[in-house]
């Protein structure tokens, strides 16, 4: 006897299915939490028939169609018989979504919608996670470092204020689609981010959420064509996703950047981004966040070894990034570049200012971790990745961290 799918497996097989639905049930309805909602009861219903009837042919049809029942009987007992109910009893249709363009894409619109400088920075950042990424509550919880109550109030508070003020579900004209763009910008990374080292699962990588964010970071492009801060996001997660195939050996475990097999390295993407690198450097515009990083990775990915790297560069770069980004997480990976210049004793220092801010952040013990183990004190390194292998959930970086841990004296 085999067992049932759960409602976590079959929105993570069918991720994309899981965004279009919330996207368009949206659009025709106008409401976030009908959309949600209904777009829930169809996987719970995917849950209960899927097992005994099999998967469909057209899977995000038949989860539509569920759907817009369930968003039709929800309406009917809520008696909202007005237009949303007249057009959503159009929209039966099985066929299967194809994106048409920036300005038409559901999913990208929703993402503006969700953006709206009504709502406070992060709670746009964390809704839009949840509806366009798909994300749960205890995921986008990780991505901000806050526990899941607090991220599930915020959530709930966010969708509440859109609905209070009418917020339109539309792509913003050029008068303000600024106002809005950093927003989206931070959602499509942390989307990508939760796919690249996935935070929960038995699966180290979510490529659903990694394409899905290249996707999205594609469509921005062609709507913003001369915005520094797309072309740099852009191309920042072309060269991450470029390493995706050396990341993670035959058994599963994490590969680290020093040891992975450079000749695995997708070419053409890190040749699509280091294009778009030099056109933003060619620009003598000063570049944002995203630029930065972005040429931090072409920095990475244009050395030919671990020992050819240049990390005089790459510490410049993160100065020039803390400068514009001062955050925990960039002075941490600072450290990290000027322990390989100027030795691990350095950057352990650099590290061990962060203690009390980071220290829900899995990285930062893994990071001192190390540099204790190249330091010789291994009784504090080991301590230093008990607390790493504690607070990761990705399978592939915990049995890293485990073996790491073990080979010390």
């Amino acid at each position: 006897m085999t067992n049932s799918p759960t409602h976590e497996a079959i929105t993570r097989a069918h991720h994309e299915e899981w965004a279009r639905v919330v996207a368009s049930l949206a659009s025709r309805f106008g409401d976030l939490d009908v959309a949600e909602d209904a777009a829930a009861d169809a996987f719970v219903a995917a849950v209960e028939a899927w097992p005994r009837t099999g998967t469909p042919p057209n899977p995000g049809g038949w989860l539509t169609t569920t759907a817009t029942r369930k968003a039709l009987d929800r309406i009917r007992r809520e008696g909202k018989r007005d237009a949303k109910h007249r057009a959503a009893e159009m929209i039966r249709d099985d066929t299967p979504h194809t994106p048409t363009g920036p300005l038409t894409d559901d999913r990208l619109r929703l993402l503006f919608t969700c953006c709206h400088p009504a709502l406070a920075t992060e709670a746009r950042v964390a809704l839009t996670l949840r509806l366009v990424g798909g994300l749960t509550v205890p995921e986008i919880a990780r991505a901000f470092l806050v526990q899941e109550t607090t991220m599930a109030q915020r959530i709930t508070r966010a969708k509440a204020k859109i609905k209070k003020a009418r917020i339109p579900y539309r792509v913003p004209g050029p008068d303000d689609i600024g106002a809005r763009l950093a927003g989206v910008l931070a959602v499509v990374y942390l989307v990508f981010n939760e796919g690249y080292l996935s935070g929960t699962g038995d699966e180290p990588v979510r490529r659903d959420l990694t394409l899905e964010a290249i996707r999205l970071g594609r469509l921005l492009r062609a709507l913003l064509p001369d915005d520094g801060e797309v072309a740099g996001l852009l191309a920042l997660m072309l060269l991450t996703e470029a390493r995706s195939a050396a990341r993670f050996s035959a058994t599963g475990e994490l590969v680290t950047l020093v040891e992975q097999d450079r000749g695995g390295w997708d070419r053409d993407l890190i040749a699509e981004g280091h294009r778009l690198v030099r056109e933003r450097l060619a620009s003598g515009i000063r570049p944002g966040r995203y630029q930065i990083l972005a040429a931090i990775n072409a920095v990475h990915t244009d050395a030919g070894s671990a020992r050819d790297t240049d990390w005089s560069q790459i510490a410049a770069l993160y100065e020039q990034l803390y400068a514009v980004s001062p955050s925990p997480v960039v002075a941490l990976n600072r450290a990290v570049a000027r322990a390989e210049l100027d030795g691990a004793d350095v950057g352990l220092a650099e590290v061990d200012r962060l203690v009390g801010t980071l220290d829900r952040y899995h990285a930062f013990h893994a990071t001192r971790a190390d540099l204790l183990r190249r330091l010789g004190r291994s009784v504090q390194a080991r301590e230093a990745y008990d607390r790493a292998i504690e607070l990761t959930q990705n399978p592939g970086e915990r049995a890293y961290l485990t073996r790491r841990r073990d080979q010390l004296a």
